[in-house]
């Protein structure tokens, strides 16, 4: 019988994916272990593999597809000797999908788009005040979408979701007016919402009225004068969606508290040159971030006070010091972490983190390696800024923040000389840390860095 492909759940948080590329084709045999195709996660793009044999009957989900929902099916793969040309799609009735093809126990959130396959209908769970989607109640004549005449003469039937078109029609907005963000152009509930914030055509304006101060939460989005201005409207990848959410969160639930201290590099960027020449053999090279690895972790061991997690009525104290570091990349920022930097090698640090900044780059990395650690490391010297406060990566209880090199007067054995000088700036979550001890995990720090021979014991 057909075996259905489901769209898998990549990781542990993922709830939704984009199909980004199709590795196969209908028609083609495939095996045990053949790549698929490569989904995008909310972290990373990665391959999904075969399972059973047989050949491609249908592809239900194009690429390009965001939005698809765990446990959706995206293909149809004939069994060994059935016929691929006489399976059926999933759908049932007239448009309406199957409960497959919806995906039971999965319903997407009110505003997310859904990856919509051929022949099937995007479904999306309208509000708890709303009627249910599978029985609407009928649009009044001046509400009503006119249909495409056949053919395709005449006016051009509007791309929306079901529940865009009623929450549309409850609002008086005209769809024609909306620029849709779902696949291939859909208006999805997000482009509704984002329109509701302007009086719709024709309406009069209302009466001004005294209201309530906005919510911390509340989001501005852009108004018709905003939206006149020459620009471009680009969709948000998953992994920039991530970002907002867990950044947002970061700065709306978690108190942050900032410490900063000027470090001396002199005898660090001595120590590296030594080591470097000693390493050349191996063609391995030491970066001055992966000194400053090290330099953490130990740190973190030394005040394990810091090296905490604020979990609600508990705090985890950990053991080991995991050290996520921040790597750009073009869909955004990704942490790839070196787990138990404080008990590796300097030189061992330096190959895992060029190894995990590449495969971040072509966002090939496993979800272990990105998602955990105890602590994060941001670097944004060689972009020449001296200082700077970064956000705490949840659930971990502090970053460090590492300004660039530069020369600076600085006092030496009490007189004024010229020295290598960064500064490097601690965040940390006050309800998990005190201060006094983000103050000791910067001593600490400091220490290491102008005292490397340290980190090497």
């Amino acid at each position: 019988m057909p075996i259905e492909l489901k769209m898998p759940a990549l990781s542990p948080t993922m709830e939704e994916g984009t199909l980004a590329k199709w590795l196969v084709k209908e028609g083609d045999e495939v095996k045990s272990g053949d790549i698929l195709a490569e989904i995008e996660t909310d972290k990373a793009t990665m391959e999904f593999e075969a399972v059973d044999e047989g050949k491609i009957a249908r592809i239900l989900v194009p690429e390009g597809t965001d939005g698809v929902k765990v446990g959706a099916p995206i293909a149809i793969m004939a069994a060994e000797g059935e016929d691929a040309g006489k399976i059926p799609s999933p759908a049932t009735g007239e448009g309406k999908p199957s409960a497959a093809g919806r995906g039971e126990g999965s319903a997407p959130k009110p505003d997310q788009p859904v990856g919509t396959p051929p022949a099937q209908v995007p479904v999306e769970t309208p509000p708890a005040s709303a009627t249910p989607a599978d029985t609407p109640h009928p649009p009044t004549a001046s509400q009503r979408v006119p249909p495409s005449p056949p053919g395709g003469q005449g006016q051009e039937r509007i791309k929306a979701s079901p529940l865009a078109r009623k929450l549309a029609q409850a609002q008086n907005i005209d769809l024609s007016s909306l620029q849709g963000s779902g696949p291939g152009g859909r208006i999805v509930r997000a482009d509704v919402d984002a329109a509701a914030g302007r009086a719709p055509a024709g309406a009069p304006a209302p009466a001004a009225q005294p209201t309530a101060a906005a919510p911390a939460t509340h989001l501005v989005m852009p108004g018709p004068i905003e939206q006149a201005i020459p620009h471009e409207a680009i969709k948000l990848s998953n992994v920039r969606k991530t970002i907002a959410r867990r950044l947002t969160e970061s700065k709306q639930q978690i108190p942050h508290i900032y410490l900063t201290v000027d470090i001396q590099l002199d005898a660090l960027l001595k120590l590296r040159g030594e080591l470097n020449a000693g390493l050349a053999s191996r063609e391995v090279k030491l970066s001055v971030n992966d000194l400053l690895i090290k330099a953490l972790a130990l740190a973190l061991i030394a005040v394990p006070e810091c090296n905490v997690a604020f979990a609600g009525d508990q705090m985890l104290k950990y053991s080991r010091a995991d050290i996520s570091v921040a790597v750009s990349v073009p869909s955004g920022l990704i942490t790839p972490i070196i787990v138990g930097a404080d008990t590796k090698t300097v030189s061992a640090i330096s190959t895992e983190m060029k190894d995990l900044a590449a495969r971040a780059r072509d966002n090939k990395l496993q979800p272990q390696e990105y998602q955990g650690g105890t602590a994060s490391l941001s670097n944004m010297g060689m972009f020449g800024i001296k200082q700077f406060e970064a956000v705490i990566n949840p659930p971990q209880g502090m970053i460090m923040a590492i300004g660039a090199g530069e020369k600076r007067p600085y006092v030496i054995n009490d007189s004024l000389q010229i020295a290598s000088v960064m500064s490097a700036t601690g965040s940390f979550d006050h309800r998990a840390i005190d201060g006094a001890d983000g103050a000791r995990l910067m001593k600490a720090f400091k220490e290491l860095v102008e005292n490397p021979l340290g980190m090497l014991a």
